[in-house]
């Protein structure tokens, strides 16, 4: 179905508190014919707004100049720098998904504005730990997530400042390493796809995905709120720097957009509303259609890898139609 398909009077509307008017769309940079309009548009609208992408950026900025030890230091693997890295993780972790879940479930600063769901985030329930999906949420994200983050990225910064790999400079290769920062979400949503399919096999997802799948209303916290095992296998995206010569701003950058721009695409709402002015692209339709249909859009938006595998739902009645039928021929074999 065509993205500039108007999706207000479709069925499948009903179904949700808010339903974009439009169908879910798909990087035009895979578009054939070209459409050099649309892809400036696309890029423009993810670098030039307060979107999962520039978040992400200007946080990593902001700790890179702040936070982030010297190469030198890394040499050896010492508890302060350690520290100090996972307390960089849990602070930006702890700030973004704190913000968002104030104003948006506590406060309920924009009331049911842009919300995708009716219901609220649940309470008094036995499936998630604490008895509470917020406290899970957090639970997973902090000690699981933060924590196998952290070593990954300490492993790699000290294989760096050893020298141990090829590395750049901003100042010396500023082409290829500009290039390379633009290319990371490009990784990131390929490396996602293959590691959530395989996720979504039936041993893996009964007793490791099905955690993060308890959210199937989502909030801010449940963006990297996953078992211990399936983060092992989600971080290891940041190996891509053992291999491709990069800098230690484009391993924070990687780690910030991994980290958080999942809090944003979680949140439950399409966007962060206040005093009526748009402030920034929040809720991603794309992802929330997964969370409710679990079999589709196991990707991103920003390589079609669902529409080139059949998986992909646009958030029209038709494609639930079809999703259900692959999910009944899925368990049926």
């Amino acid at each position: 179905m065509p993205t500039d398909v108007d999706l207000s009077q479709n069925p499948e509307a009903q179904r949700w508190n808010y339903h974009p008017p439009h169908a879910v769309r798909l990087n035009p940079i895979f578009s054939w014919p070209p459409k050099p309009r649309a892809v400036w548009d696309w890029y423009r609208g993810a670098w030039l707004q307060m979107t999962a992408l520039t978040v992400p950026f200007l946080a990593a900025l902001l700790l890179y100049w702040i936070v982030l030890p010297p190469l030198e230091i890394m040499k050896t693997l010492q508890i302060g720098w350690i520290f100090r890295i996972w307390l960089m993780n849990v602070v930006a972790q702890t700030t973004l998904a704190g913000c968002l879940h104030w104003w948006l479930y506590m406060r309920k600063g924009q009331g049911m504005q842009t919300k995708f769901d009716r219901r609220d985030l649940t309470r008094s329930n036995g499936i998630f730990t604490f008895n509470n999906q917020v406290l899970d949420n957090i639970w997973w994200t902090l000690g699981s997530a933060m924590t196998v983050a952290t070593i990954y990225q300490c492993l790699i910064l000290w294989v760096m400042a050893n020298g141990w790999i090829p590395t750049v400079s901003f100042a010396q290769d500023p082409v290829w390493s500009i290039i390379w920062l633009a290319f990371i979400p490009m990784w990131s949503g390929l490396h996602f796809y293959w590691v959530h399919r395989l996720e979504h096999q039936p041993a893996l997802y009964k007793h490791v995905h099905a955690v993060h799948h308890r959210n199937v209303n989502v909030g801010p916290w449940s963006g990297i709120s996953n078992h211990w095992y399936e983060n092992l296998l989600y971080f290891t995206t940041y190996f891509v720097h053992l291999i491709i010569p990069s800098h230690p701003f484009h391993l924070l950058f990687h780690a910030m957009f991994q980290q958080l721009s999942p809090v944003m695409s979680h949140a439950g709402f399409e966007k962060i509303i206040v005093k009526e002015n748009d402030m920034s692209r929040s809720g991603d339709f794309f992802h929330q259609l997964h969370h409710r249909y679990f079999e589709c859009n196991y990707g991103t938006s920003e390589i079609p890898f669902d529409k080139w595998f059949g998986t992909f739902h646009d958030g029209s009645a038709e494609a639930t139609e079809r999703t259900r039928a692959h999910k009944k021929q899925m368990y049926t074999r």
